[in-house]
């Protein structure tokens, strides 16, 4: 069965809810599904929800025991993107990407030792940026220095997957075929890519147990995806004091405190005073420590405080210690 070329999927003109649809009239000759050419060609937003997604791309990348080279987001590294890249079994490296947007001043060496000691990594950590041309070549030379002749990209949704595979491909003359977008699960099914000596697997995106938006939500979807280098946002709090993060999420300290917020400076986020968070729920936080808000960034916070937030989002919430204690230079 033909596959479209843009998400993997299996042309079909039987039905438009289904992933690969494409007017039995034109399937023949056609490369692209009906919506990568709409995504294409006049930026159509559409999301996909792939049942079980997760557990169909570890199953197959485990069975088929290829190296895996896994991506993750700057901003989306928390524990449950590690988990998952800990639970592949097969050999692997572990990519940090859209390093363009992590602030000055912090060396790389720093920050993979950072992400070693933190989530006790044993595996390879490289770091690169598709989007800027930054370390891509390293994706050759992790595969030969394996000798791996045959690799799956795999990470989470917007990790870069498809973005990093369309600039292989167009360095070795291939063209860039992969749909690229935004919108989560672009990628409906494996895509077999042939580099020179080398072969790689397009994945379907991991999809976080939660997130902060809907897939519809499409324009803060795009806002929370930062276009260049990290701005750090720095809050100075009161007990009165409410920081309203796109009206959806909500924080407030016992105390006179700094936070400082390492996220896109696109999104919303403004102070509320005299207001109180309803339905909240309290978090012990020691001097100098990193709140991790999954897929979006992560706050530090300079002093120890009881920090309230609303339970809503909260499986959105982790600490960690901070970022800055061992990937920073000479920042802050």
């Amino acid at each position: 069965m033909k596959k479209c070329i843009g998400c993997g999927a299996e042309l079909q003109s039987i039905d438009k809810t289904l992933p690969g649809y494409i007017d039995a009239s034109n399937i023949e000759g056609k490369d692209y599904c009906e919506r990568c050419f709409k995504i294409i060609n006049y930026n159509y937003k559409s999301s996909l929800h792939l049942d079980n997604i997760n557990k169909y791309v570890l199953d197959t990348i485990n069975k088929d025991n290829k190296y895996v080279l896994y991506l993750i987001d700057f901003l989306n590294l928390n524990t449950e993107t590690i988990n998952t890249f800990k639970s592949i079994k097969c050999p692997k490296t572990l990519i940090i990407t859209k390093i363009d947007i992590i602030p000055k001043g912090i060396k790389e060496e720093n920050l993979v030792n950072f992400i070693r000691e933190e989530y006790n990594i044993e595996d390879d950590v490289a770091l690169l940026s598709s989007r800027s041309n930054v370390n891509t070549s390293v994706i050759y030379k992790i595969l030969e220095d394996n000798n791996y002749k045959e690799s799956y990209i795999v990470g989470y949704t917007n990790s870069g997957k498809s973005t990093l595979l369309n600039k292989l491909k167009a360095k070795n003359g291939k063209g860039s075929d992969i749909t690229v977008s935004l919108i989560p699960n672009t990628t409906a099914n494996f895509i077999e890519i042939d580099l020179e000596d080398i072969k790689l697997f397009d994945s379907p995106g991991f999809v976080l147990n939660k997130t902060l938006y809907n897939d519809d939500e499409y324009d803060l979807i795009k806002r929370i995806n930062p276009a260049s280098s990290l701005k750090p946002i720095t809050m100075q709090t009161k007990d009165n004091m409410i920081l309203n993060l796109e009206d959806k999420l909500y924080f407030n300290t016992d105390n006179s405190n700094s936070l400082t917020f390492y996220i896109s400076y696109n999104l919303k986020l403004d102070k509320l005073f005299n207001k109180d968070i309803k339905n909240s729920t309290t978090l012990d936080i020691k001097d100098n420590t990193d709140i991790v808000i999954k897929s979006i960034g992560f706050i530090n916070i300079k002093k120890a405080c009881k920090l309230r937030v609303n339970k809503e989002y909260i499986d959105l919430i982790e600490l960690r210690n901070s970022f800055f204690r061992g990937a920073q230079n000479d920042e802050n």
